[in-house]
């Protein structure tokens, strides 16, 4: 079974939190799960819990909402959009290309900078 994260922690990991008293805001989420059928908590007691799955989902989203700025109608459509050979897929293609991207250069820089940490932490060793 895949690991499950609650919705307070997805809400910072999102950094989705209120500047002023840096409380997580899940409301956000919840009302996400609202407007997109496709995030589907699992409820635990209840709590809210998501899949590694429905985080990817989540961060799609909110990359589309937040940094490319659609509105919710705009994104819906994007995500209910089924593959056809219309000339505007290639516009869908392209915003998950630039958010894959995006992802891939921020884990890249979290790694370096793991790095970074560790040889200083440990000093440089010479390799023969």
């Amino acid at each position: 079974m895949s690991k499950l994260i609650s919705i307070s922690k997805l809400s910072i990991i999102l950094k989705l939190v209120n500047q002023k008293t840096k409380k997580p805001s899940n409301y956000i989420l919840r009302y996400w799960e609202k407007e997109f059928k496709q995030i589907k908590p699992i409820i635990i007691n209840k709590r809210r819990y998501y899949s590694e799955e429905q985080v990817q989902i989540i961060k799609f989203i909110k990359y589309l909402l937040k940094d490319e700025g659609m509105t919710i109608d705009g994104v819906k459509n994007l995500l209910n959009k089924k593959k056809t050979n219309k000339l505007d897929d290639h516009k869908s293609f392209s915003l998950k290309e630039v958010y894959y991207k995006k992802n891939l250069q921020e884990k890249s820089k979290s790694i370096l900078k793991r790095i970074k940490e560790l040889r200083n932490k440990h000093g440089k060793k010479n390799t023969y």
